[in-house]
């Protein structure tokens, strides 16, 4: 299960995104119908044709990379953390690997 989610925004566009954080049980169960969900076409047609190549059991790699993934995505492209649903985005931060930019508050 996912361990928290954090509430991006793209400070450009204003658009925001909820990621969550951990293992994904919802790519696991449904392979890349998630990543379809999300808008992220990148991710959903890798998840696809591995998915076909592999008669699904690469879902289960997927289940524990996908999210870690995602949050990369996003913040390649010009996201930042507004917010965290429940802990320390210290810690978050901590299991991804990687700091996650925050927006400034004013």
């Amino acid at each position: 299960m996912a361990y928290t989610s954090i509430i991006f925004k793209n400070p450009h566009t204003g658009a925001m995104k909820e990621a969550p954080v951990g293992f994904s049980w919802t790519t696991l169960l449904f392979g890349c119908f998630p990543a379809l969900f999300r808008g992220d076409w990148k991710y959903t047609l890798i998840q696809f044709v591995l998915a076909i190549f592999t008669m699904g059991l690469s879902n289960i790699i997927f289940a524990f990379i996908y999210n870690k993934l995602y949050i990369k995505d996003l913040i390649g492209a010009g996201f930042k953390g507004q917010s965290i649903a429940s802990g320390d985005m210290n810690f978050a931060s901590a299991k991804i690997g990687m700091q996650i930019p925050m927006l400034e508050t004013a």
